[in-house]
This record gives C-alpha cells, structure tokens and sequence, in this order.
C-alpha cells in the first residue's frame, strides 16, 4: 500500500470487532509516526494508550458522567457559519442515514453520541495531550502527528476514528492518564480492526471540489 492508497482508504470507523491489537504493533505504530513534521522539532505530542482492563476503567467512568465535563476548548465556534454549517450538518445527517435513524429520534442519536465513550467497541483507545502553555501552531503538530498514527494504522490493515469527543472529559482523562498539571487532553482515539458488516461503517463522508477551496496560479500547464 502507498500513501495515495493509504489516504484514499482512511475512514472514521465507528464499529469495531473485538479482536485484540498486539501492544508491539500499537507501539510501532506510535514510535514510527514520530517522524510527523512540527515546526522547530517541538514534537509536542504526548500519547498514552490503553488496551484490557485500564481501558475498561477509563469506560466505567465515562458511563457514570454521561454528560461529561466543562471542556478546556470549544471543538467547533460557537454560531458556525456557512459553509461549515453546511458541512458539518450534512456529515450527520449521512451519518445517523446508514443507521436509520430520523432526525427527530434524539433518544437514538443520544445513544449513538454515547458510544464514542465506548471507543466505539475498539480494543485500543489512544489519548493525545499537550503543553497548556503552547499555541496554535503546535496545536497543529499534534495533528500532523494523529494523521500519521492514523495512515500508518491503515497501511497495516487497522482501523481508526479520531475523537475530540474526548475533550469533554478533561479532568477524568486527566487523573486516568496521571497528565502533569501543565499538560491538557486535545484528542482521543479509537483503533482496531473494522467489523466491515456494521452498516455505519458504509459512510464516506462529501467532499467539497477543488475549485471551492483552492486556487492555482502561475502555472504553465
């Protein structure tokens, strides 16, 4: 598999079968990833994975505070504007479409919602934090960084769904990940091996065309 490949196969899954992810493929996988750019070498990531029983704890807390904590950061503006708004509307409406559920069924989109706190099924949870102390620029980084863990999980035939759900939760991931006080969760991490008979797994989110986000000049041809 190439990188094109990689990048055209990449999906958020959100239905995973139970089979265990070895902690030395987890652990290449995170090492081999570190070679993601950031700007002067910050490497401002900070990855803590769990798997069996502390990944199992991590849930049962999530279920008795379903409805999280005061997040450190908004995940999305508040008041989105067009053409997000637009995006982000039709991801969900797709989204809840290949599991049958109607708008107007909040109980069962709640349901869905909750199961982010579930890893959706993964066997391997990933959690990413950063220096509180740092800006958008090394915000990015640690993007950078996810995307890579995210294509080198593909390559080797795992599965992965990146979940800012988590920043609902800082203070739990916080004790749970014994996180220095100068240090703050961004992102979690879903990661495991598809079950390609969930029907939710069909989504592939829209993209926008070319012409609607780029512009190219100066070219000869």
């Amino acid at each position: 598999m190439n990188v094109t490949q990689a990048v055209a196969q990449r999906v958020s899954i959100r239905a995973f079968k139970p089979d265990p992810v070895s902690g030395a493929l987890v652990r290449e996988i995170l090492e081999a990833a570190a070679r993601a750019p950031s700007g002067g070498n910050l490497q401002p990531w900070r990855v803590h994975a769990l798997a069996g029983a502390p990944l199992e704890a991590l849930k049962a807390k999530v279920r008795a505070s379903p409805f999280g904590e005061t997040p450190e950061y908004d995940v999305y503006p508040p008041n989105l504007w067009e053409p997000f708004r637009t995006r982000r509307f039709q991801c969900g409406e797709d989204l809840y479409a290949t599991i049958g559920i109607p708008r107007e069924d909040k109980a069962a989109r709640l349901a869905q919602l909750a199961k982010n706190g579930e890893l959706f099924g993964a066997p391997v949870g990933l959690f990413f934090s950063l220096d509180r102390k740092v800006g958008p620029p090394q915000w990015s980084d640690v993007g950078m960084y996810m995307q890579t863990v995210m294509l080198l999980a593909t390559e080797r035939g795992l599965s992965t769904c990146a979940q800012e759900y988590w920043a609902r939760y800082p203070q739990t991931l916080a004790e749970t990940l014994n996180l220095p006080q100068d240090h703050m969760i961004f992102s979690g991490m879903a990661l495991g091996y598809a079950d390609e008979a969930a029907p939710i797994n069909t989504l592939r989110t829209r993209r926008d065309p070319f012409e609607a986000w780029a512009e190219m000049r100066g070219f000869e041809d």
